[in-house]
């Protein structure tokens, strides 16, 4: 995929962002600083891209029409569904952005209409833990921090190993999904980041619905919309995402080097739910800001060691299953 699709199917993620109209300043200034972090990756000028597409200089008839191959045109579509749904299933001016880019994209209704249902089954999956997918044994580091439970008078459920090991084997989930090429591995990450913080909350008896865990995420400056833009636009310029005929791909070093913020960022959300549920969600939302930079910080020390095993565990994934994967945690 040359740099001009490159920059047509990212700006067309960015008009999907932006298609239901209701992104606030916060979410607005999210999505402009993914733009300047993705900007280091290649050398499309992403900041401007972003202003080009917050001031409607840029239409999507034009962005459409520097696509020159099918395999680009449906990935512009993928990642546009997979935008709109990033933070729940379509607003109705979502689903008019994607049924007006679907026509401009000239593709398959029935094709591109399975794509959206499966994008939306993701979204729309409960946040309720099921039985964990990623339940093979892994070795947990010293957790960051002891949560002062008894201290705080909340108890959880299960043990500190438990947690642990709970918050390193979805970490680890996620760094494999991340290394997938397919765009709905990509979208898996968020709903099983939202699994993690209900499972750790409900363990320490605090019953969490998905507006909870949305507002937790943001306090924390996790934007969904925007997580997902920065994890699969690392992959498209990475050359990784939308690849087909195979799992592990050529560009898979590069990517694990480049990102690896989906094994870092649900390592990091994991442990603060740990302490924030633990302490009976008294902390300020500076705490709880300033205790996930800092062990995210933590989390992209530890990507190395365990990228062997994600890589393992991308090689037993089926995405054709990835629904149930999600439904299954």
């Amino acid at each position: 995929m040359n740099e001009q699709e490159q920059k047509a199917i990212l700006t067309l993620s960015l008009m999907a962002a932006f298609a239901d109209g209701s992104k606030d300043e916060s979410e607005r200034a999210e999505l402009k600083r993914i733009a300047d972090a993705l900007a280091g990756e290649g050398s499309i000028n992403l900041a401007a891209l972003y202003q080009d597409v917050l001031l409607k200089r840029v239409s999507m008839p034009a962005a459409v029409a520097m696509l020159t191959s099918p395999e680009a045109r449906q990935l512009a579509f993928e990642m546009a569904v997979c935008v709109c749904d990033a933070d729940g299933v379509q607003s109705p001016p979502e689903k008019q952005f994607l049924a007006d880019l679907r026509a401009a994209l000239a593709l398959d209704a029935q094709q591109s209409a399975a794509y959206s249902q499966q994008a939306e089954a993701i979204a729309a999956l409960p946040v309720a833990w099921g039985h964990s997918a990623g339940s093979e044994a892994a070795t947990p580091p010293v957790s960051p921090a002891a949560p002062a439970a008894a201290a705080a008078g909340y108890a959880s459920t299960m043990s500190e190993d438990e947690i642990d090991k709970a918050i390193l084997n979805a970490a680890i989930l996620n760094g494999a999904l991340e290394l997938l090429p397919e765009s709905l591995s990509t979208m898996a990450i968020i709903p099983l980041q939202m699994k993690l913080v209900y499972r750790i909350g409900k363990s320490y008896g605090f019953e969490l619905d998905r507006t909870h865990i949305k507002d937790f995420l943001a306090t924390l400056g996790v934007g969904l919309t925007s997580q997902y833009l920065e994890q699969a636009g690392r992959k498209l310029l990475g050359g990784l995402l939308g690849k087909v005929g195979g799992k592990m791909l050529g560009g898979i070093g590069k990517q694990a080097v480049s990102s690896g913020m989906s094994f870092a960022s649900t390592y990091a959300l994991g442990h603060v739910a740990r302490r924030y549920y633990a302490g009976g969600r008294s902390f300020s939302t500076q705490m709880l800001r300033d205790s996930f930079e800092r062990v995210l910080g933590e989390a992209k020390g530890l990507q190395t060691r365990y990228l062997p095993e994600m890589q393992a565990r991308a090689r037993t994934l089926d995405t054709a299953q990835i629904v149930d994967l999600v439904r299954r945690g």
